[in-house]
């Protein structure tokens, strides 16, 4: 159930022009979210394909990023959140969650 949450806010967030020009993917232990920013309009699936940059993070911490009650960096540093791939993507995302 969060994992819908999660995927009906991130559409909200990005809307139909995200301005990432990248791909993101979310690995929780419920699922995959997919994103394709390079697409306009930009999709968001369930679909586990490869992205420039992985988030390995739980659905309920990923819903505190977004509502801003887990700061990205302390998330990191302590195990919480792990990214994969191009660290430049992962800025833009927390760009984008920051001006929710």
């Amino acid at each position: 159930m969060s994992l819908q949450i999660l995927t009906d806010r991130v559409k909200n967030m990005l809307g139909t022009d995200s301005g990432l020009d990248a791909t993101v993917k979310f690995k929780t232990e419920e699922g995959t979210l997919f994103i394709d920013g390079k697409s306009v309009p930009n999709t968001v699936s369930d679909q586990d394909l490869d992205a420039d940059c992985t988030f390995d993070i739980s659905t309920k911490n990923a819903l505190k990023l977004m509502d801003g009650d887990l700061n990205a960096m302390m998330a990191y540093m302590t195990g919480k959140l792990k990214i994969h791939g191009d660290m430049s993507v992962a800025m833009r995302i927390a760009e984008k969650f920051g001006n929710r």
